[in-house]
């Protein structure tokens, strides 16, 4: 998604594509050494920049023009949530599911295209009064939360994995919105995802409660699906 898009605008405009993996090292490099992006990509295995955004899950993405100023804040980059009514034994999905996922991310990044092109006349680019009401600002809890997750890291770091998982799981459930940190403290795969049976428990926890936050993209509000 975002190395075509990179390379159809490059050459056109000023517009840089920034990928950031809420990830370690270890788990992260393999997935991008495959991608090969031509865009600069990091790994932020402290999760600084999702304690500056209030980022809480991937993909989510921040628009941030020329001048440092964000024009749209964290929202997710073009994703459904048609993977909860999926075949968890073949992982398919439906094809009604994988059309309405591959609608929302053309529509994203079509948006993302209009942007990097026109700049500030935009349409998707957001009035300062609208950037703040979309904001969400964290409490005191999601403030100690990336306390413990810091802290957390740095007892993995230091090999007392027992104690780090303690420290993830107080910063988990002190901001059970953050995926993100969550993902940290969980059971992963071999191929360093945390898709496994605590995953999909914790996904059937949410009810009617969206995993991916509906796209706004336009005047109304996107359905989720």
């Amino acid at each position: 998604m975002w190395q075509s898009l990179w390379e159809s605008i490059d050459e056109k405009t000023d517009f840089t594509v920034l990928a950031i993996a809420l990830d370690q090292p270890e788990a992260a490099r393999p997935w991008i050494e495959a991608a090969a992006p031509t865009y600069p990509c990091l790994i932020d295995r402290d999760h600084r920049t999702a304690e500056l955004y209030h980022l809480t899950n991937v993909p989510q993405a921040v628009w941030i023009d020329e001048h440092g100023h964000i024009v749209r804040p964290p929202e997710n980059a073009g994703s459904t949530d048609g993977f909860r009514a999926m075949n968890r034994a073949t992982s398919e999905m439906s094809a009604d599911a994988l059309a309405e996922r591959k609608r929302v991310k053309e529509l994203y990044v079509d948006a993302v295209e209009d942007w990097a092109v026109r700049g500030a006349q935009s349409r998707h680019v957001l009035s300062p009064a609208s950037v703040s009401a979309r904001l969400l600002m964290p409490d005191a809890d999601v403030a100690t939360a990336h306390v413990h997750f810091r802290l957390a890291q740095a007892l993995r770091r230091d090999g007392k994995e027992d104690e780090a998982r303690a420290q993830f799981a107080e910063a988990s459930r002190l901001h059970p919105d953050s995926w993100a940190m969550w993902r940290e403290g969980a059971c992963k795969s071999q191929n360093g995802l945390a898709v496994g049976t605590d995953f999909w428990a914790r996904v059937d926890t949410l009810g009617d409660k969206p995993y991916h936050r509906p796209l706004e993209i336009g005047d109304e509000p996107m359905a989720p699906s």
